[in-house]
């Protein structure tokens, strides 16, 4: 063989070779980044084993019916005592916080205060008039005739000292305190901080109408008590001779007594209505208060006038002195019912604009 065709067949085997070749070896040049890259065609690269596709086609099984509407089926019958308990549990607590608003304050106190030395001065001065063993003049009947049993019952002191507290003072702490119910929180801005508590406007007004009625039967019984002590201490006790003449056991006075206590705390739920309402017209509580004991002021002096007797006997105190007839034998419960009937109906009247106005005004404060 000869030099030339040695050559030719080295070239040709050198150019299969090169063809055989991977286009790695081909050329030398390194592949570049596959960031830079543009993406390889999917006909090129290696196929991948398929993942299962998701079932998102598939709409999921329906929930049981008892398990989407809880009260569905049966469950509806089934009483929710889960519920109710908390709502009790948190009006009772309202209840309470607003009891302890009320007698916590300072103007409360010294209120009561006054109320429990009215008996102390009506017994001293009793005392003193009659310590010669004169009897009490200027009394001409109703209410101030039983200034005239004192000297000689000292349980007569309670009677005589509601029968003089109950045309001002009592009425007085009661508007004072009403008027001050509403008015007084928007005043302080505290009204607002309540009615975002999940109280409701109907409930807080109950539970500040309750509150307002737990004062007056509170500002009863302090007079009553204050004038038990000092009558007990000044004066002599026994039997009691009722203004119709008869003669009863003590015990039966006593009774009697807290019959009376209990129809002059009932006496004051008309105005308590009213105070409660006015006070839900303005943000002032002083504003509020003073328009309550002028209200009350005018009502007074207009049931004493005998020109307007046409309208006394739609007026809340015409017959707070009804009480009176508790001390007769047998009771007149005519002018008693009257005045409790009143009270009612002022309670419904303005208790019910109270809570027009409260659940539709706009609380600012």
């Amino acid at each position: 063989m000869s030099q030339a065709e040695t050559s030719t067949e080295q070239g040709e085997a050198a150019g299969a070779a090169t063809e055989a070749a991977p286009p790695s070896e081909k050329s030398p040049v390194p592949a570049a980044p596959a960031a830079l890259t543009p993406e390889a065609p999917a006909a090129l690269t290696p196929e991948a084993p398929a993942a299962p596709a998701p079932e998102a086609q598939s709409p999921a099984p329906p929930a049981p019916r008892e398990a989407a509407d809880p009260g569905a089926g049966f469950a509806a019958t089934a009483p929710a005592p889960a519920t109710r308990a908390p709502r009790a549990a948190w009006s009772l607590g309202l209840f309470r916080s607003e009891l302890v608003t009320v007698f916590r304050r300072a103007r409360t106190m010294a209120l009561l205060g006054v109320l429990a030395g009215v008996p102390l001065l009506v017994g001293i001065a009793i005392r003193i008039e009659t310590r010669d063993g004169s009897s009490v003049g200027g009394s001409d009947g109703g209410g101030p005739a039983f200034l005239e049993q004192v000297s000689n019952n000292g349980l007569f002191l309670a009677f005589a000292s509601l029968a003089a507290t109950l045309p001002f003072f009592l009425p007085m702490a009661i508007g004072v305190v009403g008027g001050d119910a509403i008015a007084g929180e928007a005043a302080t801005g505290t009204l607002r901080y309540l009615l975002v508590a999940p109280a409701g406007r109907t409930r807080l007004l109950l539970a500040k109408y309750a509150s307002v009625l737990v004062f007056c039967a509170a500002a009863t019984v302090t007079v009553v008590l204050s004038a038990v002590i000092v009558g007990f201490s000044l004066f002599p006790v026994g039997g009691v001779t009722l203004l119709s003449g008869n003669t009863v056991s003590l015990t039966n006075g006593i009774l009697r007594g807290l019959l009376i206590a209990l129809l002059v705390a009932a006496s004051l739920i008309g105005l308590a209505a009213l105070g409660l309402f006015i006070s839900t017209l303005t943000d002032s509580g002083i504003g509020a208060m003073a328009a309550t004991v002028g209200l009350l002021i005018t009502v007074q002096i207009v049931n004493s006038i005998p020109q307007l007797h046409a309208l006394q006997p739609y007026l809340f105190p015409h017959y707070w002195l009804s009480f009176a007839d508790v001390m007769r034998a047998p009771v007149i419960w005519d002018g008693i019912l009257k005045n409790l009937a009143l009270q009612a109906v002022y309670a419904a009247v303005f208790g019910s604009a109270a809570w027009a106005r409260f659940t539709t005004r706009d609380i600012t404060a």
